[in-house]
């Protein structure tokens, strides 16, 4: 018998035979603490946890080791408060599991329950808590009246919706427990006085949270090489390449040896740079995997991206293949002239626009177009 069997089967010994109950909502049914084995303290607690938290006898003993249940009653409060809030029984174990402590709390209603309020409040659906809850358990360990509404209130002024902040506390909610910090207020302050408008600082905070948490100084030295780069800082092309030029150097040679590798150039690379900064973001496989289609599939030349970078923006399964092979099938069926197509023209237009441009209109003549589109159907198979 391994060592977890032989825990499992120490453990057992010392709960005695419990039976789990099962209830139409939630499955297993919280036993009441009367129920718990008798024994020692630690006992006691190792069997609320697997009983009433469900975990597995190992993470049990562990987590009896940073938490000794001496209120059981306190304890099923704040189990019965995750339940109301709809956390399911595997969320409740992991986060038992990795926060022991919060078993302690000595009145849910008073200190988590308010939390949980707050951030309904703001607009986070029960779902969205729920999850965030979940993967950032600090929410619940930090002080609402001295940070989480201060953190809201400062990032409400700066990104307007509290939508923008909701997204924050969802994706980032580590910068939203630790804010107000002295050198993102800095950073913050730096970009509003260089004329960032509240859209660019909420897109900063959004999709570049890391670099406004920089070291001022820093993030100071990225502005400046940004502004010499000629970008306005009242644009979202200003953060874009904010957030390309503070990856390391490493990283930044690596993608421009792949761009190289398809012929551009020097100038070609600062000419797309310029127009689309994230095209230093994209990965070194999404780049290899546009090009090779674009360039050898579709016949386009390289410079033809170079000209048009945006086309590494958009998807490559979802986007860019479908409608380039019905462009291909309509090309092959002599239907439309490669004269009058530009990359542009086919990677941007609305999807609507495009099905009528170049599917619908043909449909009488190639019957299987929309199929080709849809990727049931391959090109050569028309």
């Amino acid at each position: 018998m391994g060592f977890g069997g032989c825990v499992e089967k120490w453990v057992l010994g010392v709960l005695g035979k419990v039976e789990f109950e099962r209830s139409s909502h939630f499955g297993r049914r919280l036993i009441s603490s009367s129920r718990i084995a008798a024994g020692g303290q630690d006992d006691s607690t190792v069997s609320y946890l697997v009983h009433s938290c469900w975990l597995s006898p190992e993470a049990a003993i562990e987590a009896s080791h940073k938490v000794k249940l001496r209120s059981l009653e306190k304890a099923d409060s704040v189990l019965a408060l995750f339940r109301r809030y709809e956390f399911s029984d595997t969320q409740i174990s992991d986060l038992v599991r990795r926060h022991p402590r919060l078993l302690l709390v000595a009145n849910a209603q008073k200190t988590l329950l308010p939390k949980l309020e707050f951030l309904s409040s703001i607009g986070m659906s029960r779902l969205d808590l729920v999850k965030t809850v979940s993967l950032s358990n600090m929410l619940l360990h930090r002080s609402l009246k001295n940070n989480s509404i201060p953190c809201y209130t400062y990032l409400k002024k700066l990104v307007i919706s509290d939508a923008k902040v909701v997204f924050i506390i969802k994706h980032h909610s580590w910068f939203f427990w630790q804010m107000p910090a002295v050198d993102v207020t800095a950073n913050i302050r730096l970009g509003t006085d260089l004329g960032m408008p509240s859209n660019c600082i909420a897109y900063l905070l959004k999709s570049h949270t890391r670099i406004v948490t920089k070291k001022h100084e820093e993030f100071s030295q990225i502005v400046s090489n940004v502004k010499g780069m000629g970008f306005g800082p009242r644009k979202i092309l200003f953060v874009q390449a904010m957030g390309a030029l503070s990856v390391k150097q490493t990283a930044w040679r690596v993608k421009e040896q792949v761009y190289k590798r398809w012929g551009w150039s020097e100038s070609d690379i600062r000419s797309a740079f310029r127009m689309l900064p994230l095209c230093m973001l994209v990965s070194e496989e999404k780049i290899m995997g546009v090009m090779e289609f674009l360039v050898n599939t579709m016949g386009w030349k390289s410079g033809e991206v170079a000209e048009y970078p945006y086309v590494l923006s958009y998807s490559l399964e979802k986007r860019i293949i479908p409608r380039c092979s019905v462009i291909r099938v309509l090309l092959l069926k002599g239907l439309i002239e490669e004269m009058a197509l530009t990359l542009a023209s086919v990677s941007t237009c609305p999807e609507e626009y495009f099905l009528s441009r170049f599917v619908t209109r043909y449909l009488d003549r190639v019957p299987q177009l929309l199929n080709v589109y849809h990727q049931k159907v391959d090109v050569e198979d028309v």
